[in-house]
C-alpha cells in the first residue's frame, strides 16, 4: 500500500493498479502496529523543522509491528563521498545546455533578487522556514540576508537548507495550476509562460544526522546506516 502527498502521482499508481492514496506524512490513516515493512523514499528532507522530521519518523516507527523494520532515505548534504561523486552530480554534463541556463538563472540567488516574477508569498514563506531552522552543521554556510538559498541543479551544497529548482517540462499549463509559480528570468514572454519553476524547500542531511534521528526514539533499534549514491540511508527495527 502506497501514499503520498500528490495527488496527481497517487492517480497514475491507482492507472497501474496498485493500491495508494493521498495522505500526510505526519499523520498516516493506518492502524498502528499493522505493518511488517515501511519505507519512505525522498520524504522526510522536505520537512523544515528537526521536531517535524522527527515526528515524522515518529509517525512511521508506529505503523510498524513490533520487530518490523523500516527504510528510509533522504538527500544527503555530501554529494561527493570517499572520492565518489554521486549520480546526481555525474549527470551534471549530460543536461541539456537550455536546462543549465535556466538553472544559472535561478542559481544560488536569495528569493528577492531574481525578478518580478516570484511572488511575495515565496519571499514570506522562505522567511518562516527560518525562524525554525537549526544552527548550520558539518560545514554548510549559514544562510545570509533571512533568505533561503536557491540551489543550482547538478552541483554540490553550500547549505543544508534550500530551495532546489523544480522546472516544468511539457507545454503549457492550465491557469489554476500556474497560480504561484515561478518564471524562468529572462527569455521571451512566450519561453517564461512554458517553463515555470517551482521552488521545493530541502533539508539535506549531514553524515550521521538521519541514525543520530532514529536512535533518538527509545523504541527502534538501528540495524544499518548507509551512503548510497548521494542519499544517507538507515534501516531500523521497531523494538
Amino acid at each position: 500500500v502506497g501514499c503520498d502527498r500528490s495527488k496527481n502521482l497517487v492517480d497514475i499508481c491507482g492507472e497501474k493498479h496498485f493500491q495508494a492514496f493521498v495522505c500526510d506524512a505526519l499523520s498516516v490513516p493506518i492502524r498502528s502496529s499493522s505493518c511488517d515493512a515501511c519505507i519512505s523514499i525522498a520524504v522526510i528532507h522536505h520537512f523544515s523543522t528537526a521536531e517535524r522530521r522527527l515526528a515524522t519518523i515518529r509517525e512511521l516507527v508506529r505503523l510498524l509491528r513490533p520487530g518490523g523494520t523500516a527504510l528510509i532515505y533522504v538527500w544527503a548534504m555530501e554529494q561527493e563521498y570517499k572520492n565518489q561523486k554521486s549520480k546526481y552530480l555525474k549527470e551534471k554534463n549530460g543536461r541539456k545546455n537550455k536546462e543549465k541556463e535556466m538553472n544559472t538563472d535561478t542559481a544560488q540567488r536569495p528569493l528577492s533578487d531574481q525578478g518580478h516574477d516570484n511572488s511575495s508569498q515565496d519571499s514570506a514563506w522562505s522567511d518562516q522556514l527560518l525562524n525554525d531552522l537549526k544552527d548550520e552543521s558539518c560545514g554548510a554556510k549559514p544562510v545570509a540576508d533571512f533568505r533561503l538559498p536557491v540551489h543550482t541543479n547538478r552541483t554540490s551544497f553550500d547549505s543544508q537548507d534550500l530551495l532546489v529548482p523544480w522546472h516544468l517540462k511539457g507545454g503549457t499549463k492550465k491557469k489554476e495550476e500556474s497560480v504561484g509559480t515561478v518564471l524562468v528570468p529572462g527569455g521571451s514572454k512566450e519561453s517564461q509562460e512554458l517553463s515555470p519553476v517551482f521552488h521545493r524547500y530541502y533539508h539535506v542531511f549531514c553524515e550521521g544526522e538521519l541514525e543520530a534521528v532514529c536512535r533518538s526514539l527509545d523504541c527502534v533499534r538501528v540495524q544499518k546506516s548507509y551512503y548510497d549514491q548521494g542519499n544517507w540511508c538507515v534501516i531500523l527495527e521497531k523494538l
